[in-house]
């Protein structure tokens, strides 16, 4: 301690010693630091070196680190489980491994397979594109063969009179003047259209003698007329209005002659030209009696004997409704088929022929010897004891209790006015006319205003004479409509009444309700009666009707349209083809030229059926491309049998007599884009679908942006003038098919159903084919007809929501039916569905066919449609009555039957049948 502290203290005695010891500290610490270098080198270098050599002896038990029997270096839990996370790795890259080289093969196999499906594609290709050649081929050398083996025929040249025409010549009689010899066919030829030329009755002098309210309607409806031309070159016809005269104004018939004469194209014999004299009042005079009038026709309700050319002139109905419209509402319905009285008459004579006869004959001398002159003695007699024998209540006057209207010698002339007689007709199941005693006089204008009055409320007319000439008779067949009796079997007239059935006397009422709306009931339908009177005996086939040019709006496509599976989930029902079947329009018709010839008198005289508004009604009257109505269709198409029975071949054809068609879908929508947009989509994918219009019912245009979905067939997006529910049913021009499918924009329909609904259409084409089922039924305590949707064993109407119907009812509904009816779907926005079936039924007289069991429509997540309002169903109630008085009964028929598939939806082999059943 001492020593420490003196080398602390620094004593110089110590120096040696400090010395010594610094350098022994250092030694420590140099050998210390060598130690450790040798160490911390060359001792893991040893180590390397000896494990490396030692893990390398070819001696098993030498081996340090390789595995060893019994598990030695694991004994370790830890090491045991890192040794089977090691071999079970080991294995599975192993197994991923074969896996890995497995794929490899198949994947080299299957590129083998696709390029060899690629070469069979090419070839494929390649025989297809020959296939096409050899189909070109065959069809240009059938063209060829067809055109060696028929006519060739071109429309003919267009035959053009001079100027100057000379005329025919003469006829050796007056009275003897025909078609063939006192009419120029030159100037008709079948192609020309038959053009009209109506002379201005204002530039002539008797132009100042006309009746206002005739000049006034008959002005009005040339202009509205399709064959009225101004060009006088080329017309075929010449008209000119000569009559009704105003009361004060008399012209003598050397004026009339005169200044018929004078007519800028009369030629002198008046060739082509037909004169009219239109009757207002029953006492309208006889203008042209002792009036030559050379080769022109004669159209007037009044004819003697003398001035009647058969075949030639034209007896007309008189004008009573000269410039209104029918009031339906006044007109009394057709049922119930007895009225309260079975007939009556009213009338009185003022001048008898008997009283000219110089001396009376007994009726023995008159039964013994020639036919008596006049039979009114004996008529008044026998009607009277009909009266007074109470068998049936009857009312006959034969004294008006006023004073009577002007008439002819020996005619009845009428009692009271208009109004008047009309009541008593409404009260008559039979309406008593009297033709006039002086066989010289064919028909006269009294004559013709009782038959015009007693069609119009519906008594049958019982015409006691043979020998008037009805108006049109030569067209019309009046034994439908009418009781044509001669006068010496008037005792027999009582028995004769009461014989008719009831469903004969309904038939008679409702042909006569057709013939005096159609020919009889305005301004209109008399002069396009005269014109197609006359085109018809020259056999110049009408004029095509018009259709509604559809004014597209333009829109944007090409999304994608994706298939609902609710809407197209068929499963092994093959429906038909869809890409392979391009656009197919039904044939056009092709026997206009011959359609005048062949079917003239039963499209003329047949009660409403499904030829009985079109081709014989004056109203532009052949259809373009749809006048096939029916089952005639199959009569100008290729025709040959069914594909057979068996499944396959039954889904992927039509089959039947028209074995290839398609239809048209015509869907109305108002403002719901999303709702059309969805429907549109639900249509991709369904066969034999030629096309589908949209009838945009909005003033409002589509958005701009709006992507319409790609389907594969054209969308045509119309615009209408203004929103209006008719517009479903307008003959748009885009519509190329005889086969619409009208469908709401919210309807859900698989296109299964469609394809059946299709199917049973084609077997009743004159029918609307449709699901959703209504009816009708009388209300007792309120007497008068109700609409009902509730589910029934029986229906009556189909909902045109979802309905096949012919395009020919399209033209009817637009163009035919009365205006009246369409007003009124125009002001409650409602019942053009109810409208459809009731004009379809009058003129069928069937009902409309449902398929299957579909009954209502659900659409989740549309917008509330119309049918949801309250007021809904009293204004369906309020169109039915309105529409049975407009067609004056209820033409809906009931039927129980419905059309479902027995295989419906059944799944079953390709190799069994399926075939659509019928129950």
């Amino acid at each position: 301690m001492t020593g420490y502290t003196m080398l602390r203290n620094g004593g110089a005695g110590n120096g040696g010693q400090t010395c010594m010891l610094r350098w022994s500290n250092r030694i420590r610490l140099t050998w210390l630091s060598f130690t450790l270098f040798i160490i911390l080198v060359f001792f893991p270098l040893i180590a390397h070196y000896y494990l490396t050599t030692l893990d390398e002896a070819d001696e098993a038990g030498k081996r340090i680190f390789g595995p060893r029997a019994g598990n030695e270096l694991c004994e370790v839990k830890h090491v045991l489980d890192l040794c089977r996370i090691r071999e079970s790795v080991s294995e599975e890259l192993l197994q991923l491994e074969a896996k890995r080289q497995e794929l490899n093969s198949e994947i080299t196999k299957l590129n083998l397979k696709i390029e060899a499906c690629k070469k069979s594609i090419e070839n494929a290709k390649q025989d297809l594109l020959q296939l096409k050649n050899v189909i070109s081929q065959t069809e240009h050398s059938y063209k060829e063969l067809m055109a060696q083996n028929q006519p060739r025929l071109s429309l003919p040249i267009r035959l053009l009179p001079e100027k100057d025409d000379a005329g025919l010549p003469p006829p050796k009689v007056t009275r003897g003047c025909r078609l063939h010899n006192c009419f120029d066919y030159s100037r008709c030829p079948l192609t020309s259209g038959f053009p009209v030329y109506v002379y201005d009755s204002d530039q002539f002098a008797f132009g100042s003698y006309l009746d206002p309210l005739v000049k006034q309607a008959f002005q009005a409806t040339v202009r509205a007329n399709v064959y009225v031309t101004e060009n006088a070159a080329i017309a075929c016809l010449y008209v000119v209005l000569v009559g009704e005269m105003q009361e004060p104004a008399v012209l003598r018939p050397a004026d009339i002659e005169k200044q018929l004469y004078s007519l800028p194209h009369w030629r002198t014999d008046g060739h082509n030209h037909v004169i009219i004299n239109l009757s207002r009042k029953s006492d309208t005079q006889n203008l042209l009696y002792n009036v030559s009038t050379g080769r022109a026709m004669v159209a007037q309700s009044t004819f003697y004997a003398a001035q009647y050319r058969p075949g030639f002139d034209l007896v007309v109905s008189p004008l009573v409704h000269a410039m209104s419209e029918p009031n339906f509402m006044e007109i009394p319905p057709q049922v119930p088929v007895k009225r309260k009285y079975l007939f009556t008459f009213q009338g009185e004579k003022i001048e008898s022929l008997r009283s000219s006869l110089q001396e009376a004959r007994s009726f023995e001398e008159e039964m013994e010897g020639d036919p008596p002159a006049d039979y009114d003695d004996r008529i008044i007699a026998t009607l009277k004891a009909v009266q007074d024998s109470k068998l049936d209540q009857v009312l006959v006057e034969f004294t008006c209790k006023n004073q009577p209207k002007p008439s002819l010698p020996t005619e009845w002339a009428l009692c009271g006015e208009r109004e008047d007689r009309l009541e008593l007709l409404k009260l008559s199941t039979f309406a008593v006319i009297i033709t006039p005693g002086d066989p010289h006089l064919v028909i006269s204008s009294g004559c013709a205003t009782r038959l015009f009055e007693a069609l119009e409320v519906g008594a049958v007319p019982v015409v006691l004479g043979e020998q008037v000439q009805l108006p049109y008779h030569d067209m019309l067949q009046w034994n439908e409509a009418a009781l044509v009796v001669p006068k010496p079997r008037v005792t027999e007239v009582h028995f004769l009444l009461r014989s008719l059935s009831d469903s004969d006397l309904l038939a008679m009422r409702r042909q006569g309700r057709f013939l005096w709306e159609t020919y009889f009931s305005t301004a209109d339908s008399i002069f396009n009666t005269m014109l197609a009177m006359i085109r018809t005996r020259i056999q110049i086939p009408a004029a095509p009707i018009r259709e509604e040019v559809a004014a597209e709006i333009p829109h944007r496509s090409g999304k994608a349209a994706g298939t609902d599976p609710n809407m197209a989930d068929n499963g092994d029902l093959d429906l038909g083809p869809v890409e392979t079947e391009p656009p197919y329009a039904s044939p056009k018709y092709l026997r206009n030229f011959t359609l005048t010839v062949t079917d003239c008198y039963r499209s003329w005289n047949s009660a409403p059926g499904p030829f009985h508004l079109f081709p014989h009604t004056p109203f532009d009257p052949v259809l373009p491309s749809e006048a096939k109505f029916l089952g005639s269709g199959t009569g100008f198409r290729p025709i040959g049998g069914g594909a057979g029975g068996s499944g396959k071949e039954f889904q992927a054809a039509l089959g039947g007599n028209v074995q290839r068609e398609q239809f048209t879908v015509v869907m109305l929508t108002y403002e719901r884009e999303e709702v059309l947009m969805n429907s549109l989509e639900r249509l991709n994918g369904l066969p034999y679908l030629n096309k589908v219009v949209v009838v945009w019912n909005s003033p409002k245009l589509p958005s701009e942006d709006l992507l319409w979905p790609d389907i594969g067939v054209p969308i045509m997006v119309v615009r209408t003038e203004k929103n209006s529910l008719n517009n479903r049913f307008l003959p748009w021009n885009e519509i190329e098919t005889e086969a619409i499918l009208s469908i709401d924009d919210d309807a859900h329909l698989r296109h299964d159903e469609i394809m059946f609904g299709f199917r049973v259409w084609r077997e009743a084409r004159d029918r609307i084919v449709g699901f959703p089922g209504r009816y009708h039924a009388w209300d007792i305590p309120h007497q008068s007809w109700l609409y009902n949707s509730n589910y029934s064993c029986e229906l009556s109407m189909v909902l045109t929501g979802a309905a096949f119907f012919h395009k020919y009812y399209a033209y009817l509904y637009s163009y035919v039916m009365p205006q009246a009816i369409r007003d009124m779907v125009d002001e409650y926005i409602n019942c053009e569905d109810i409208a459809m079936n009731f004009l379809v039924s009058h003129i069928t007289r069937k009902p409309p066919i449902k398929v299957t069991s579909r009954w209502t429509f659900r659409c989740p997540g549309c917008p509330q449609a119309l049918s949801h309002d309250d007021s809904h169903f009293h204004e369906r109630h309020k169109c039915i009555n309105f529409f049975v008085k407009v067609y004056g009964y209820m033409p809906l028929l009931y039927t129980q039957f419905r059309v479902d598939s027995v295989l419906f939806k059944t799944r079953l082999p390709h190799d069994k049948t399926k075939c659509f059943k019928f129950i």
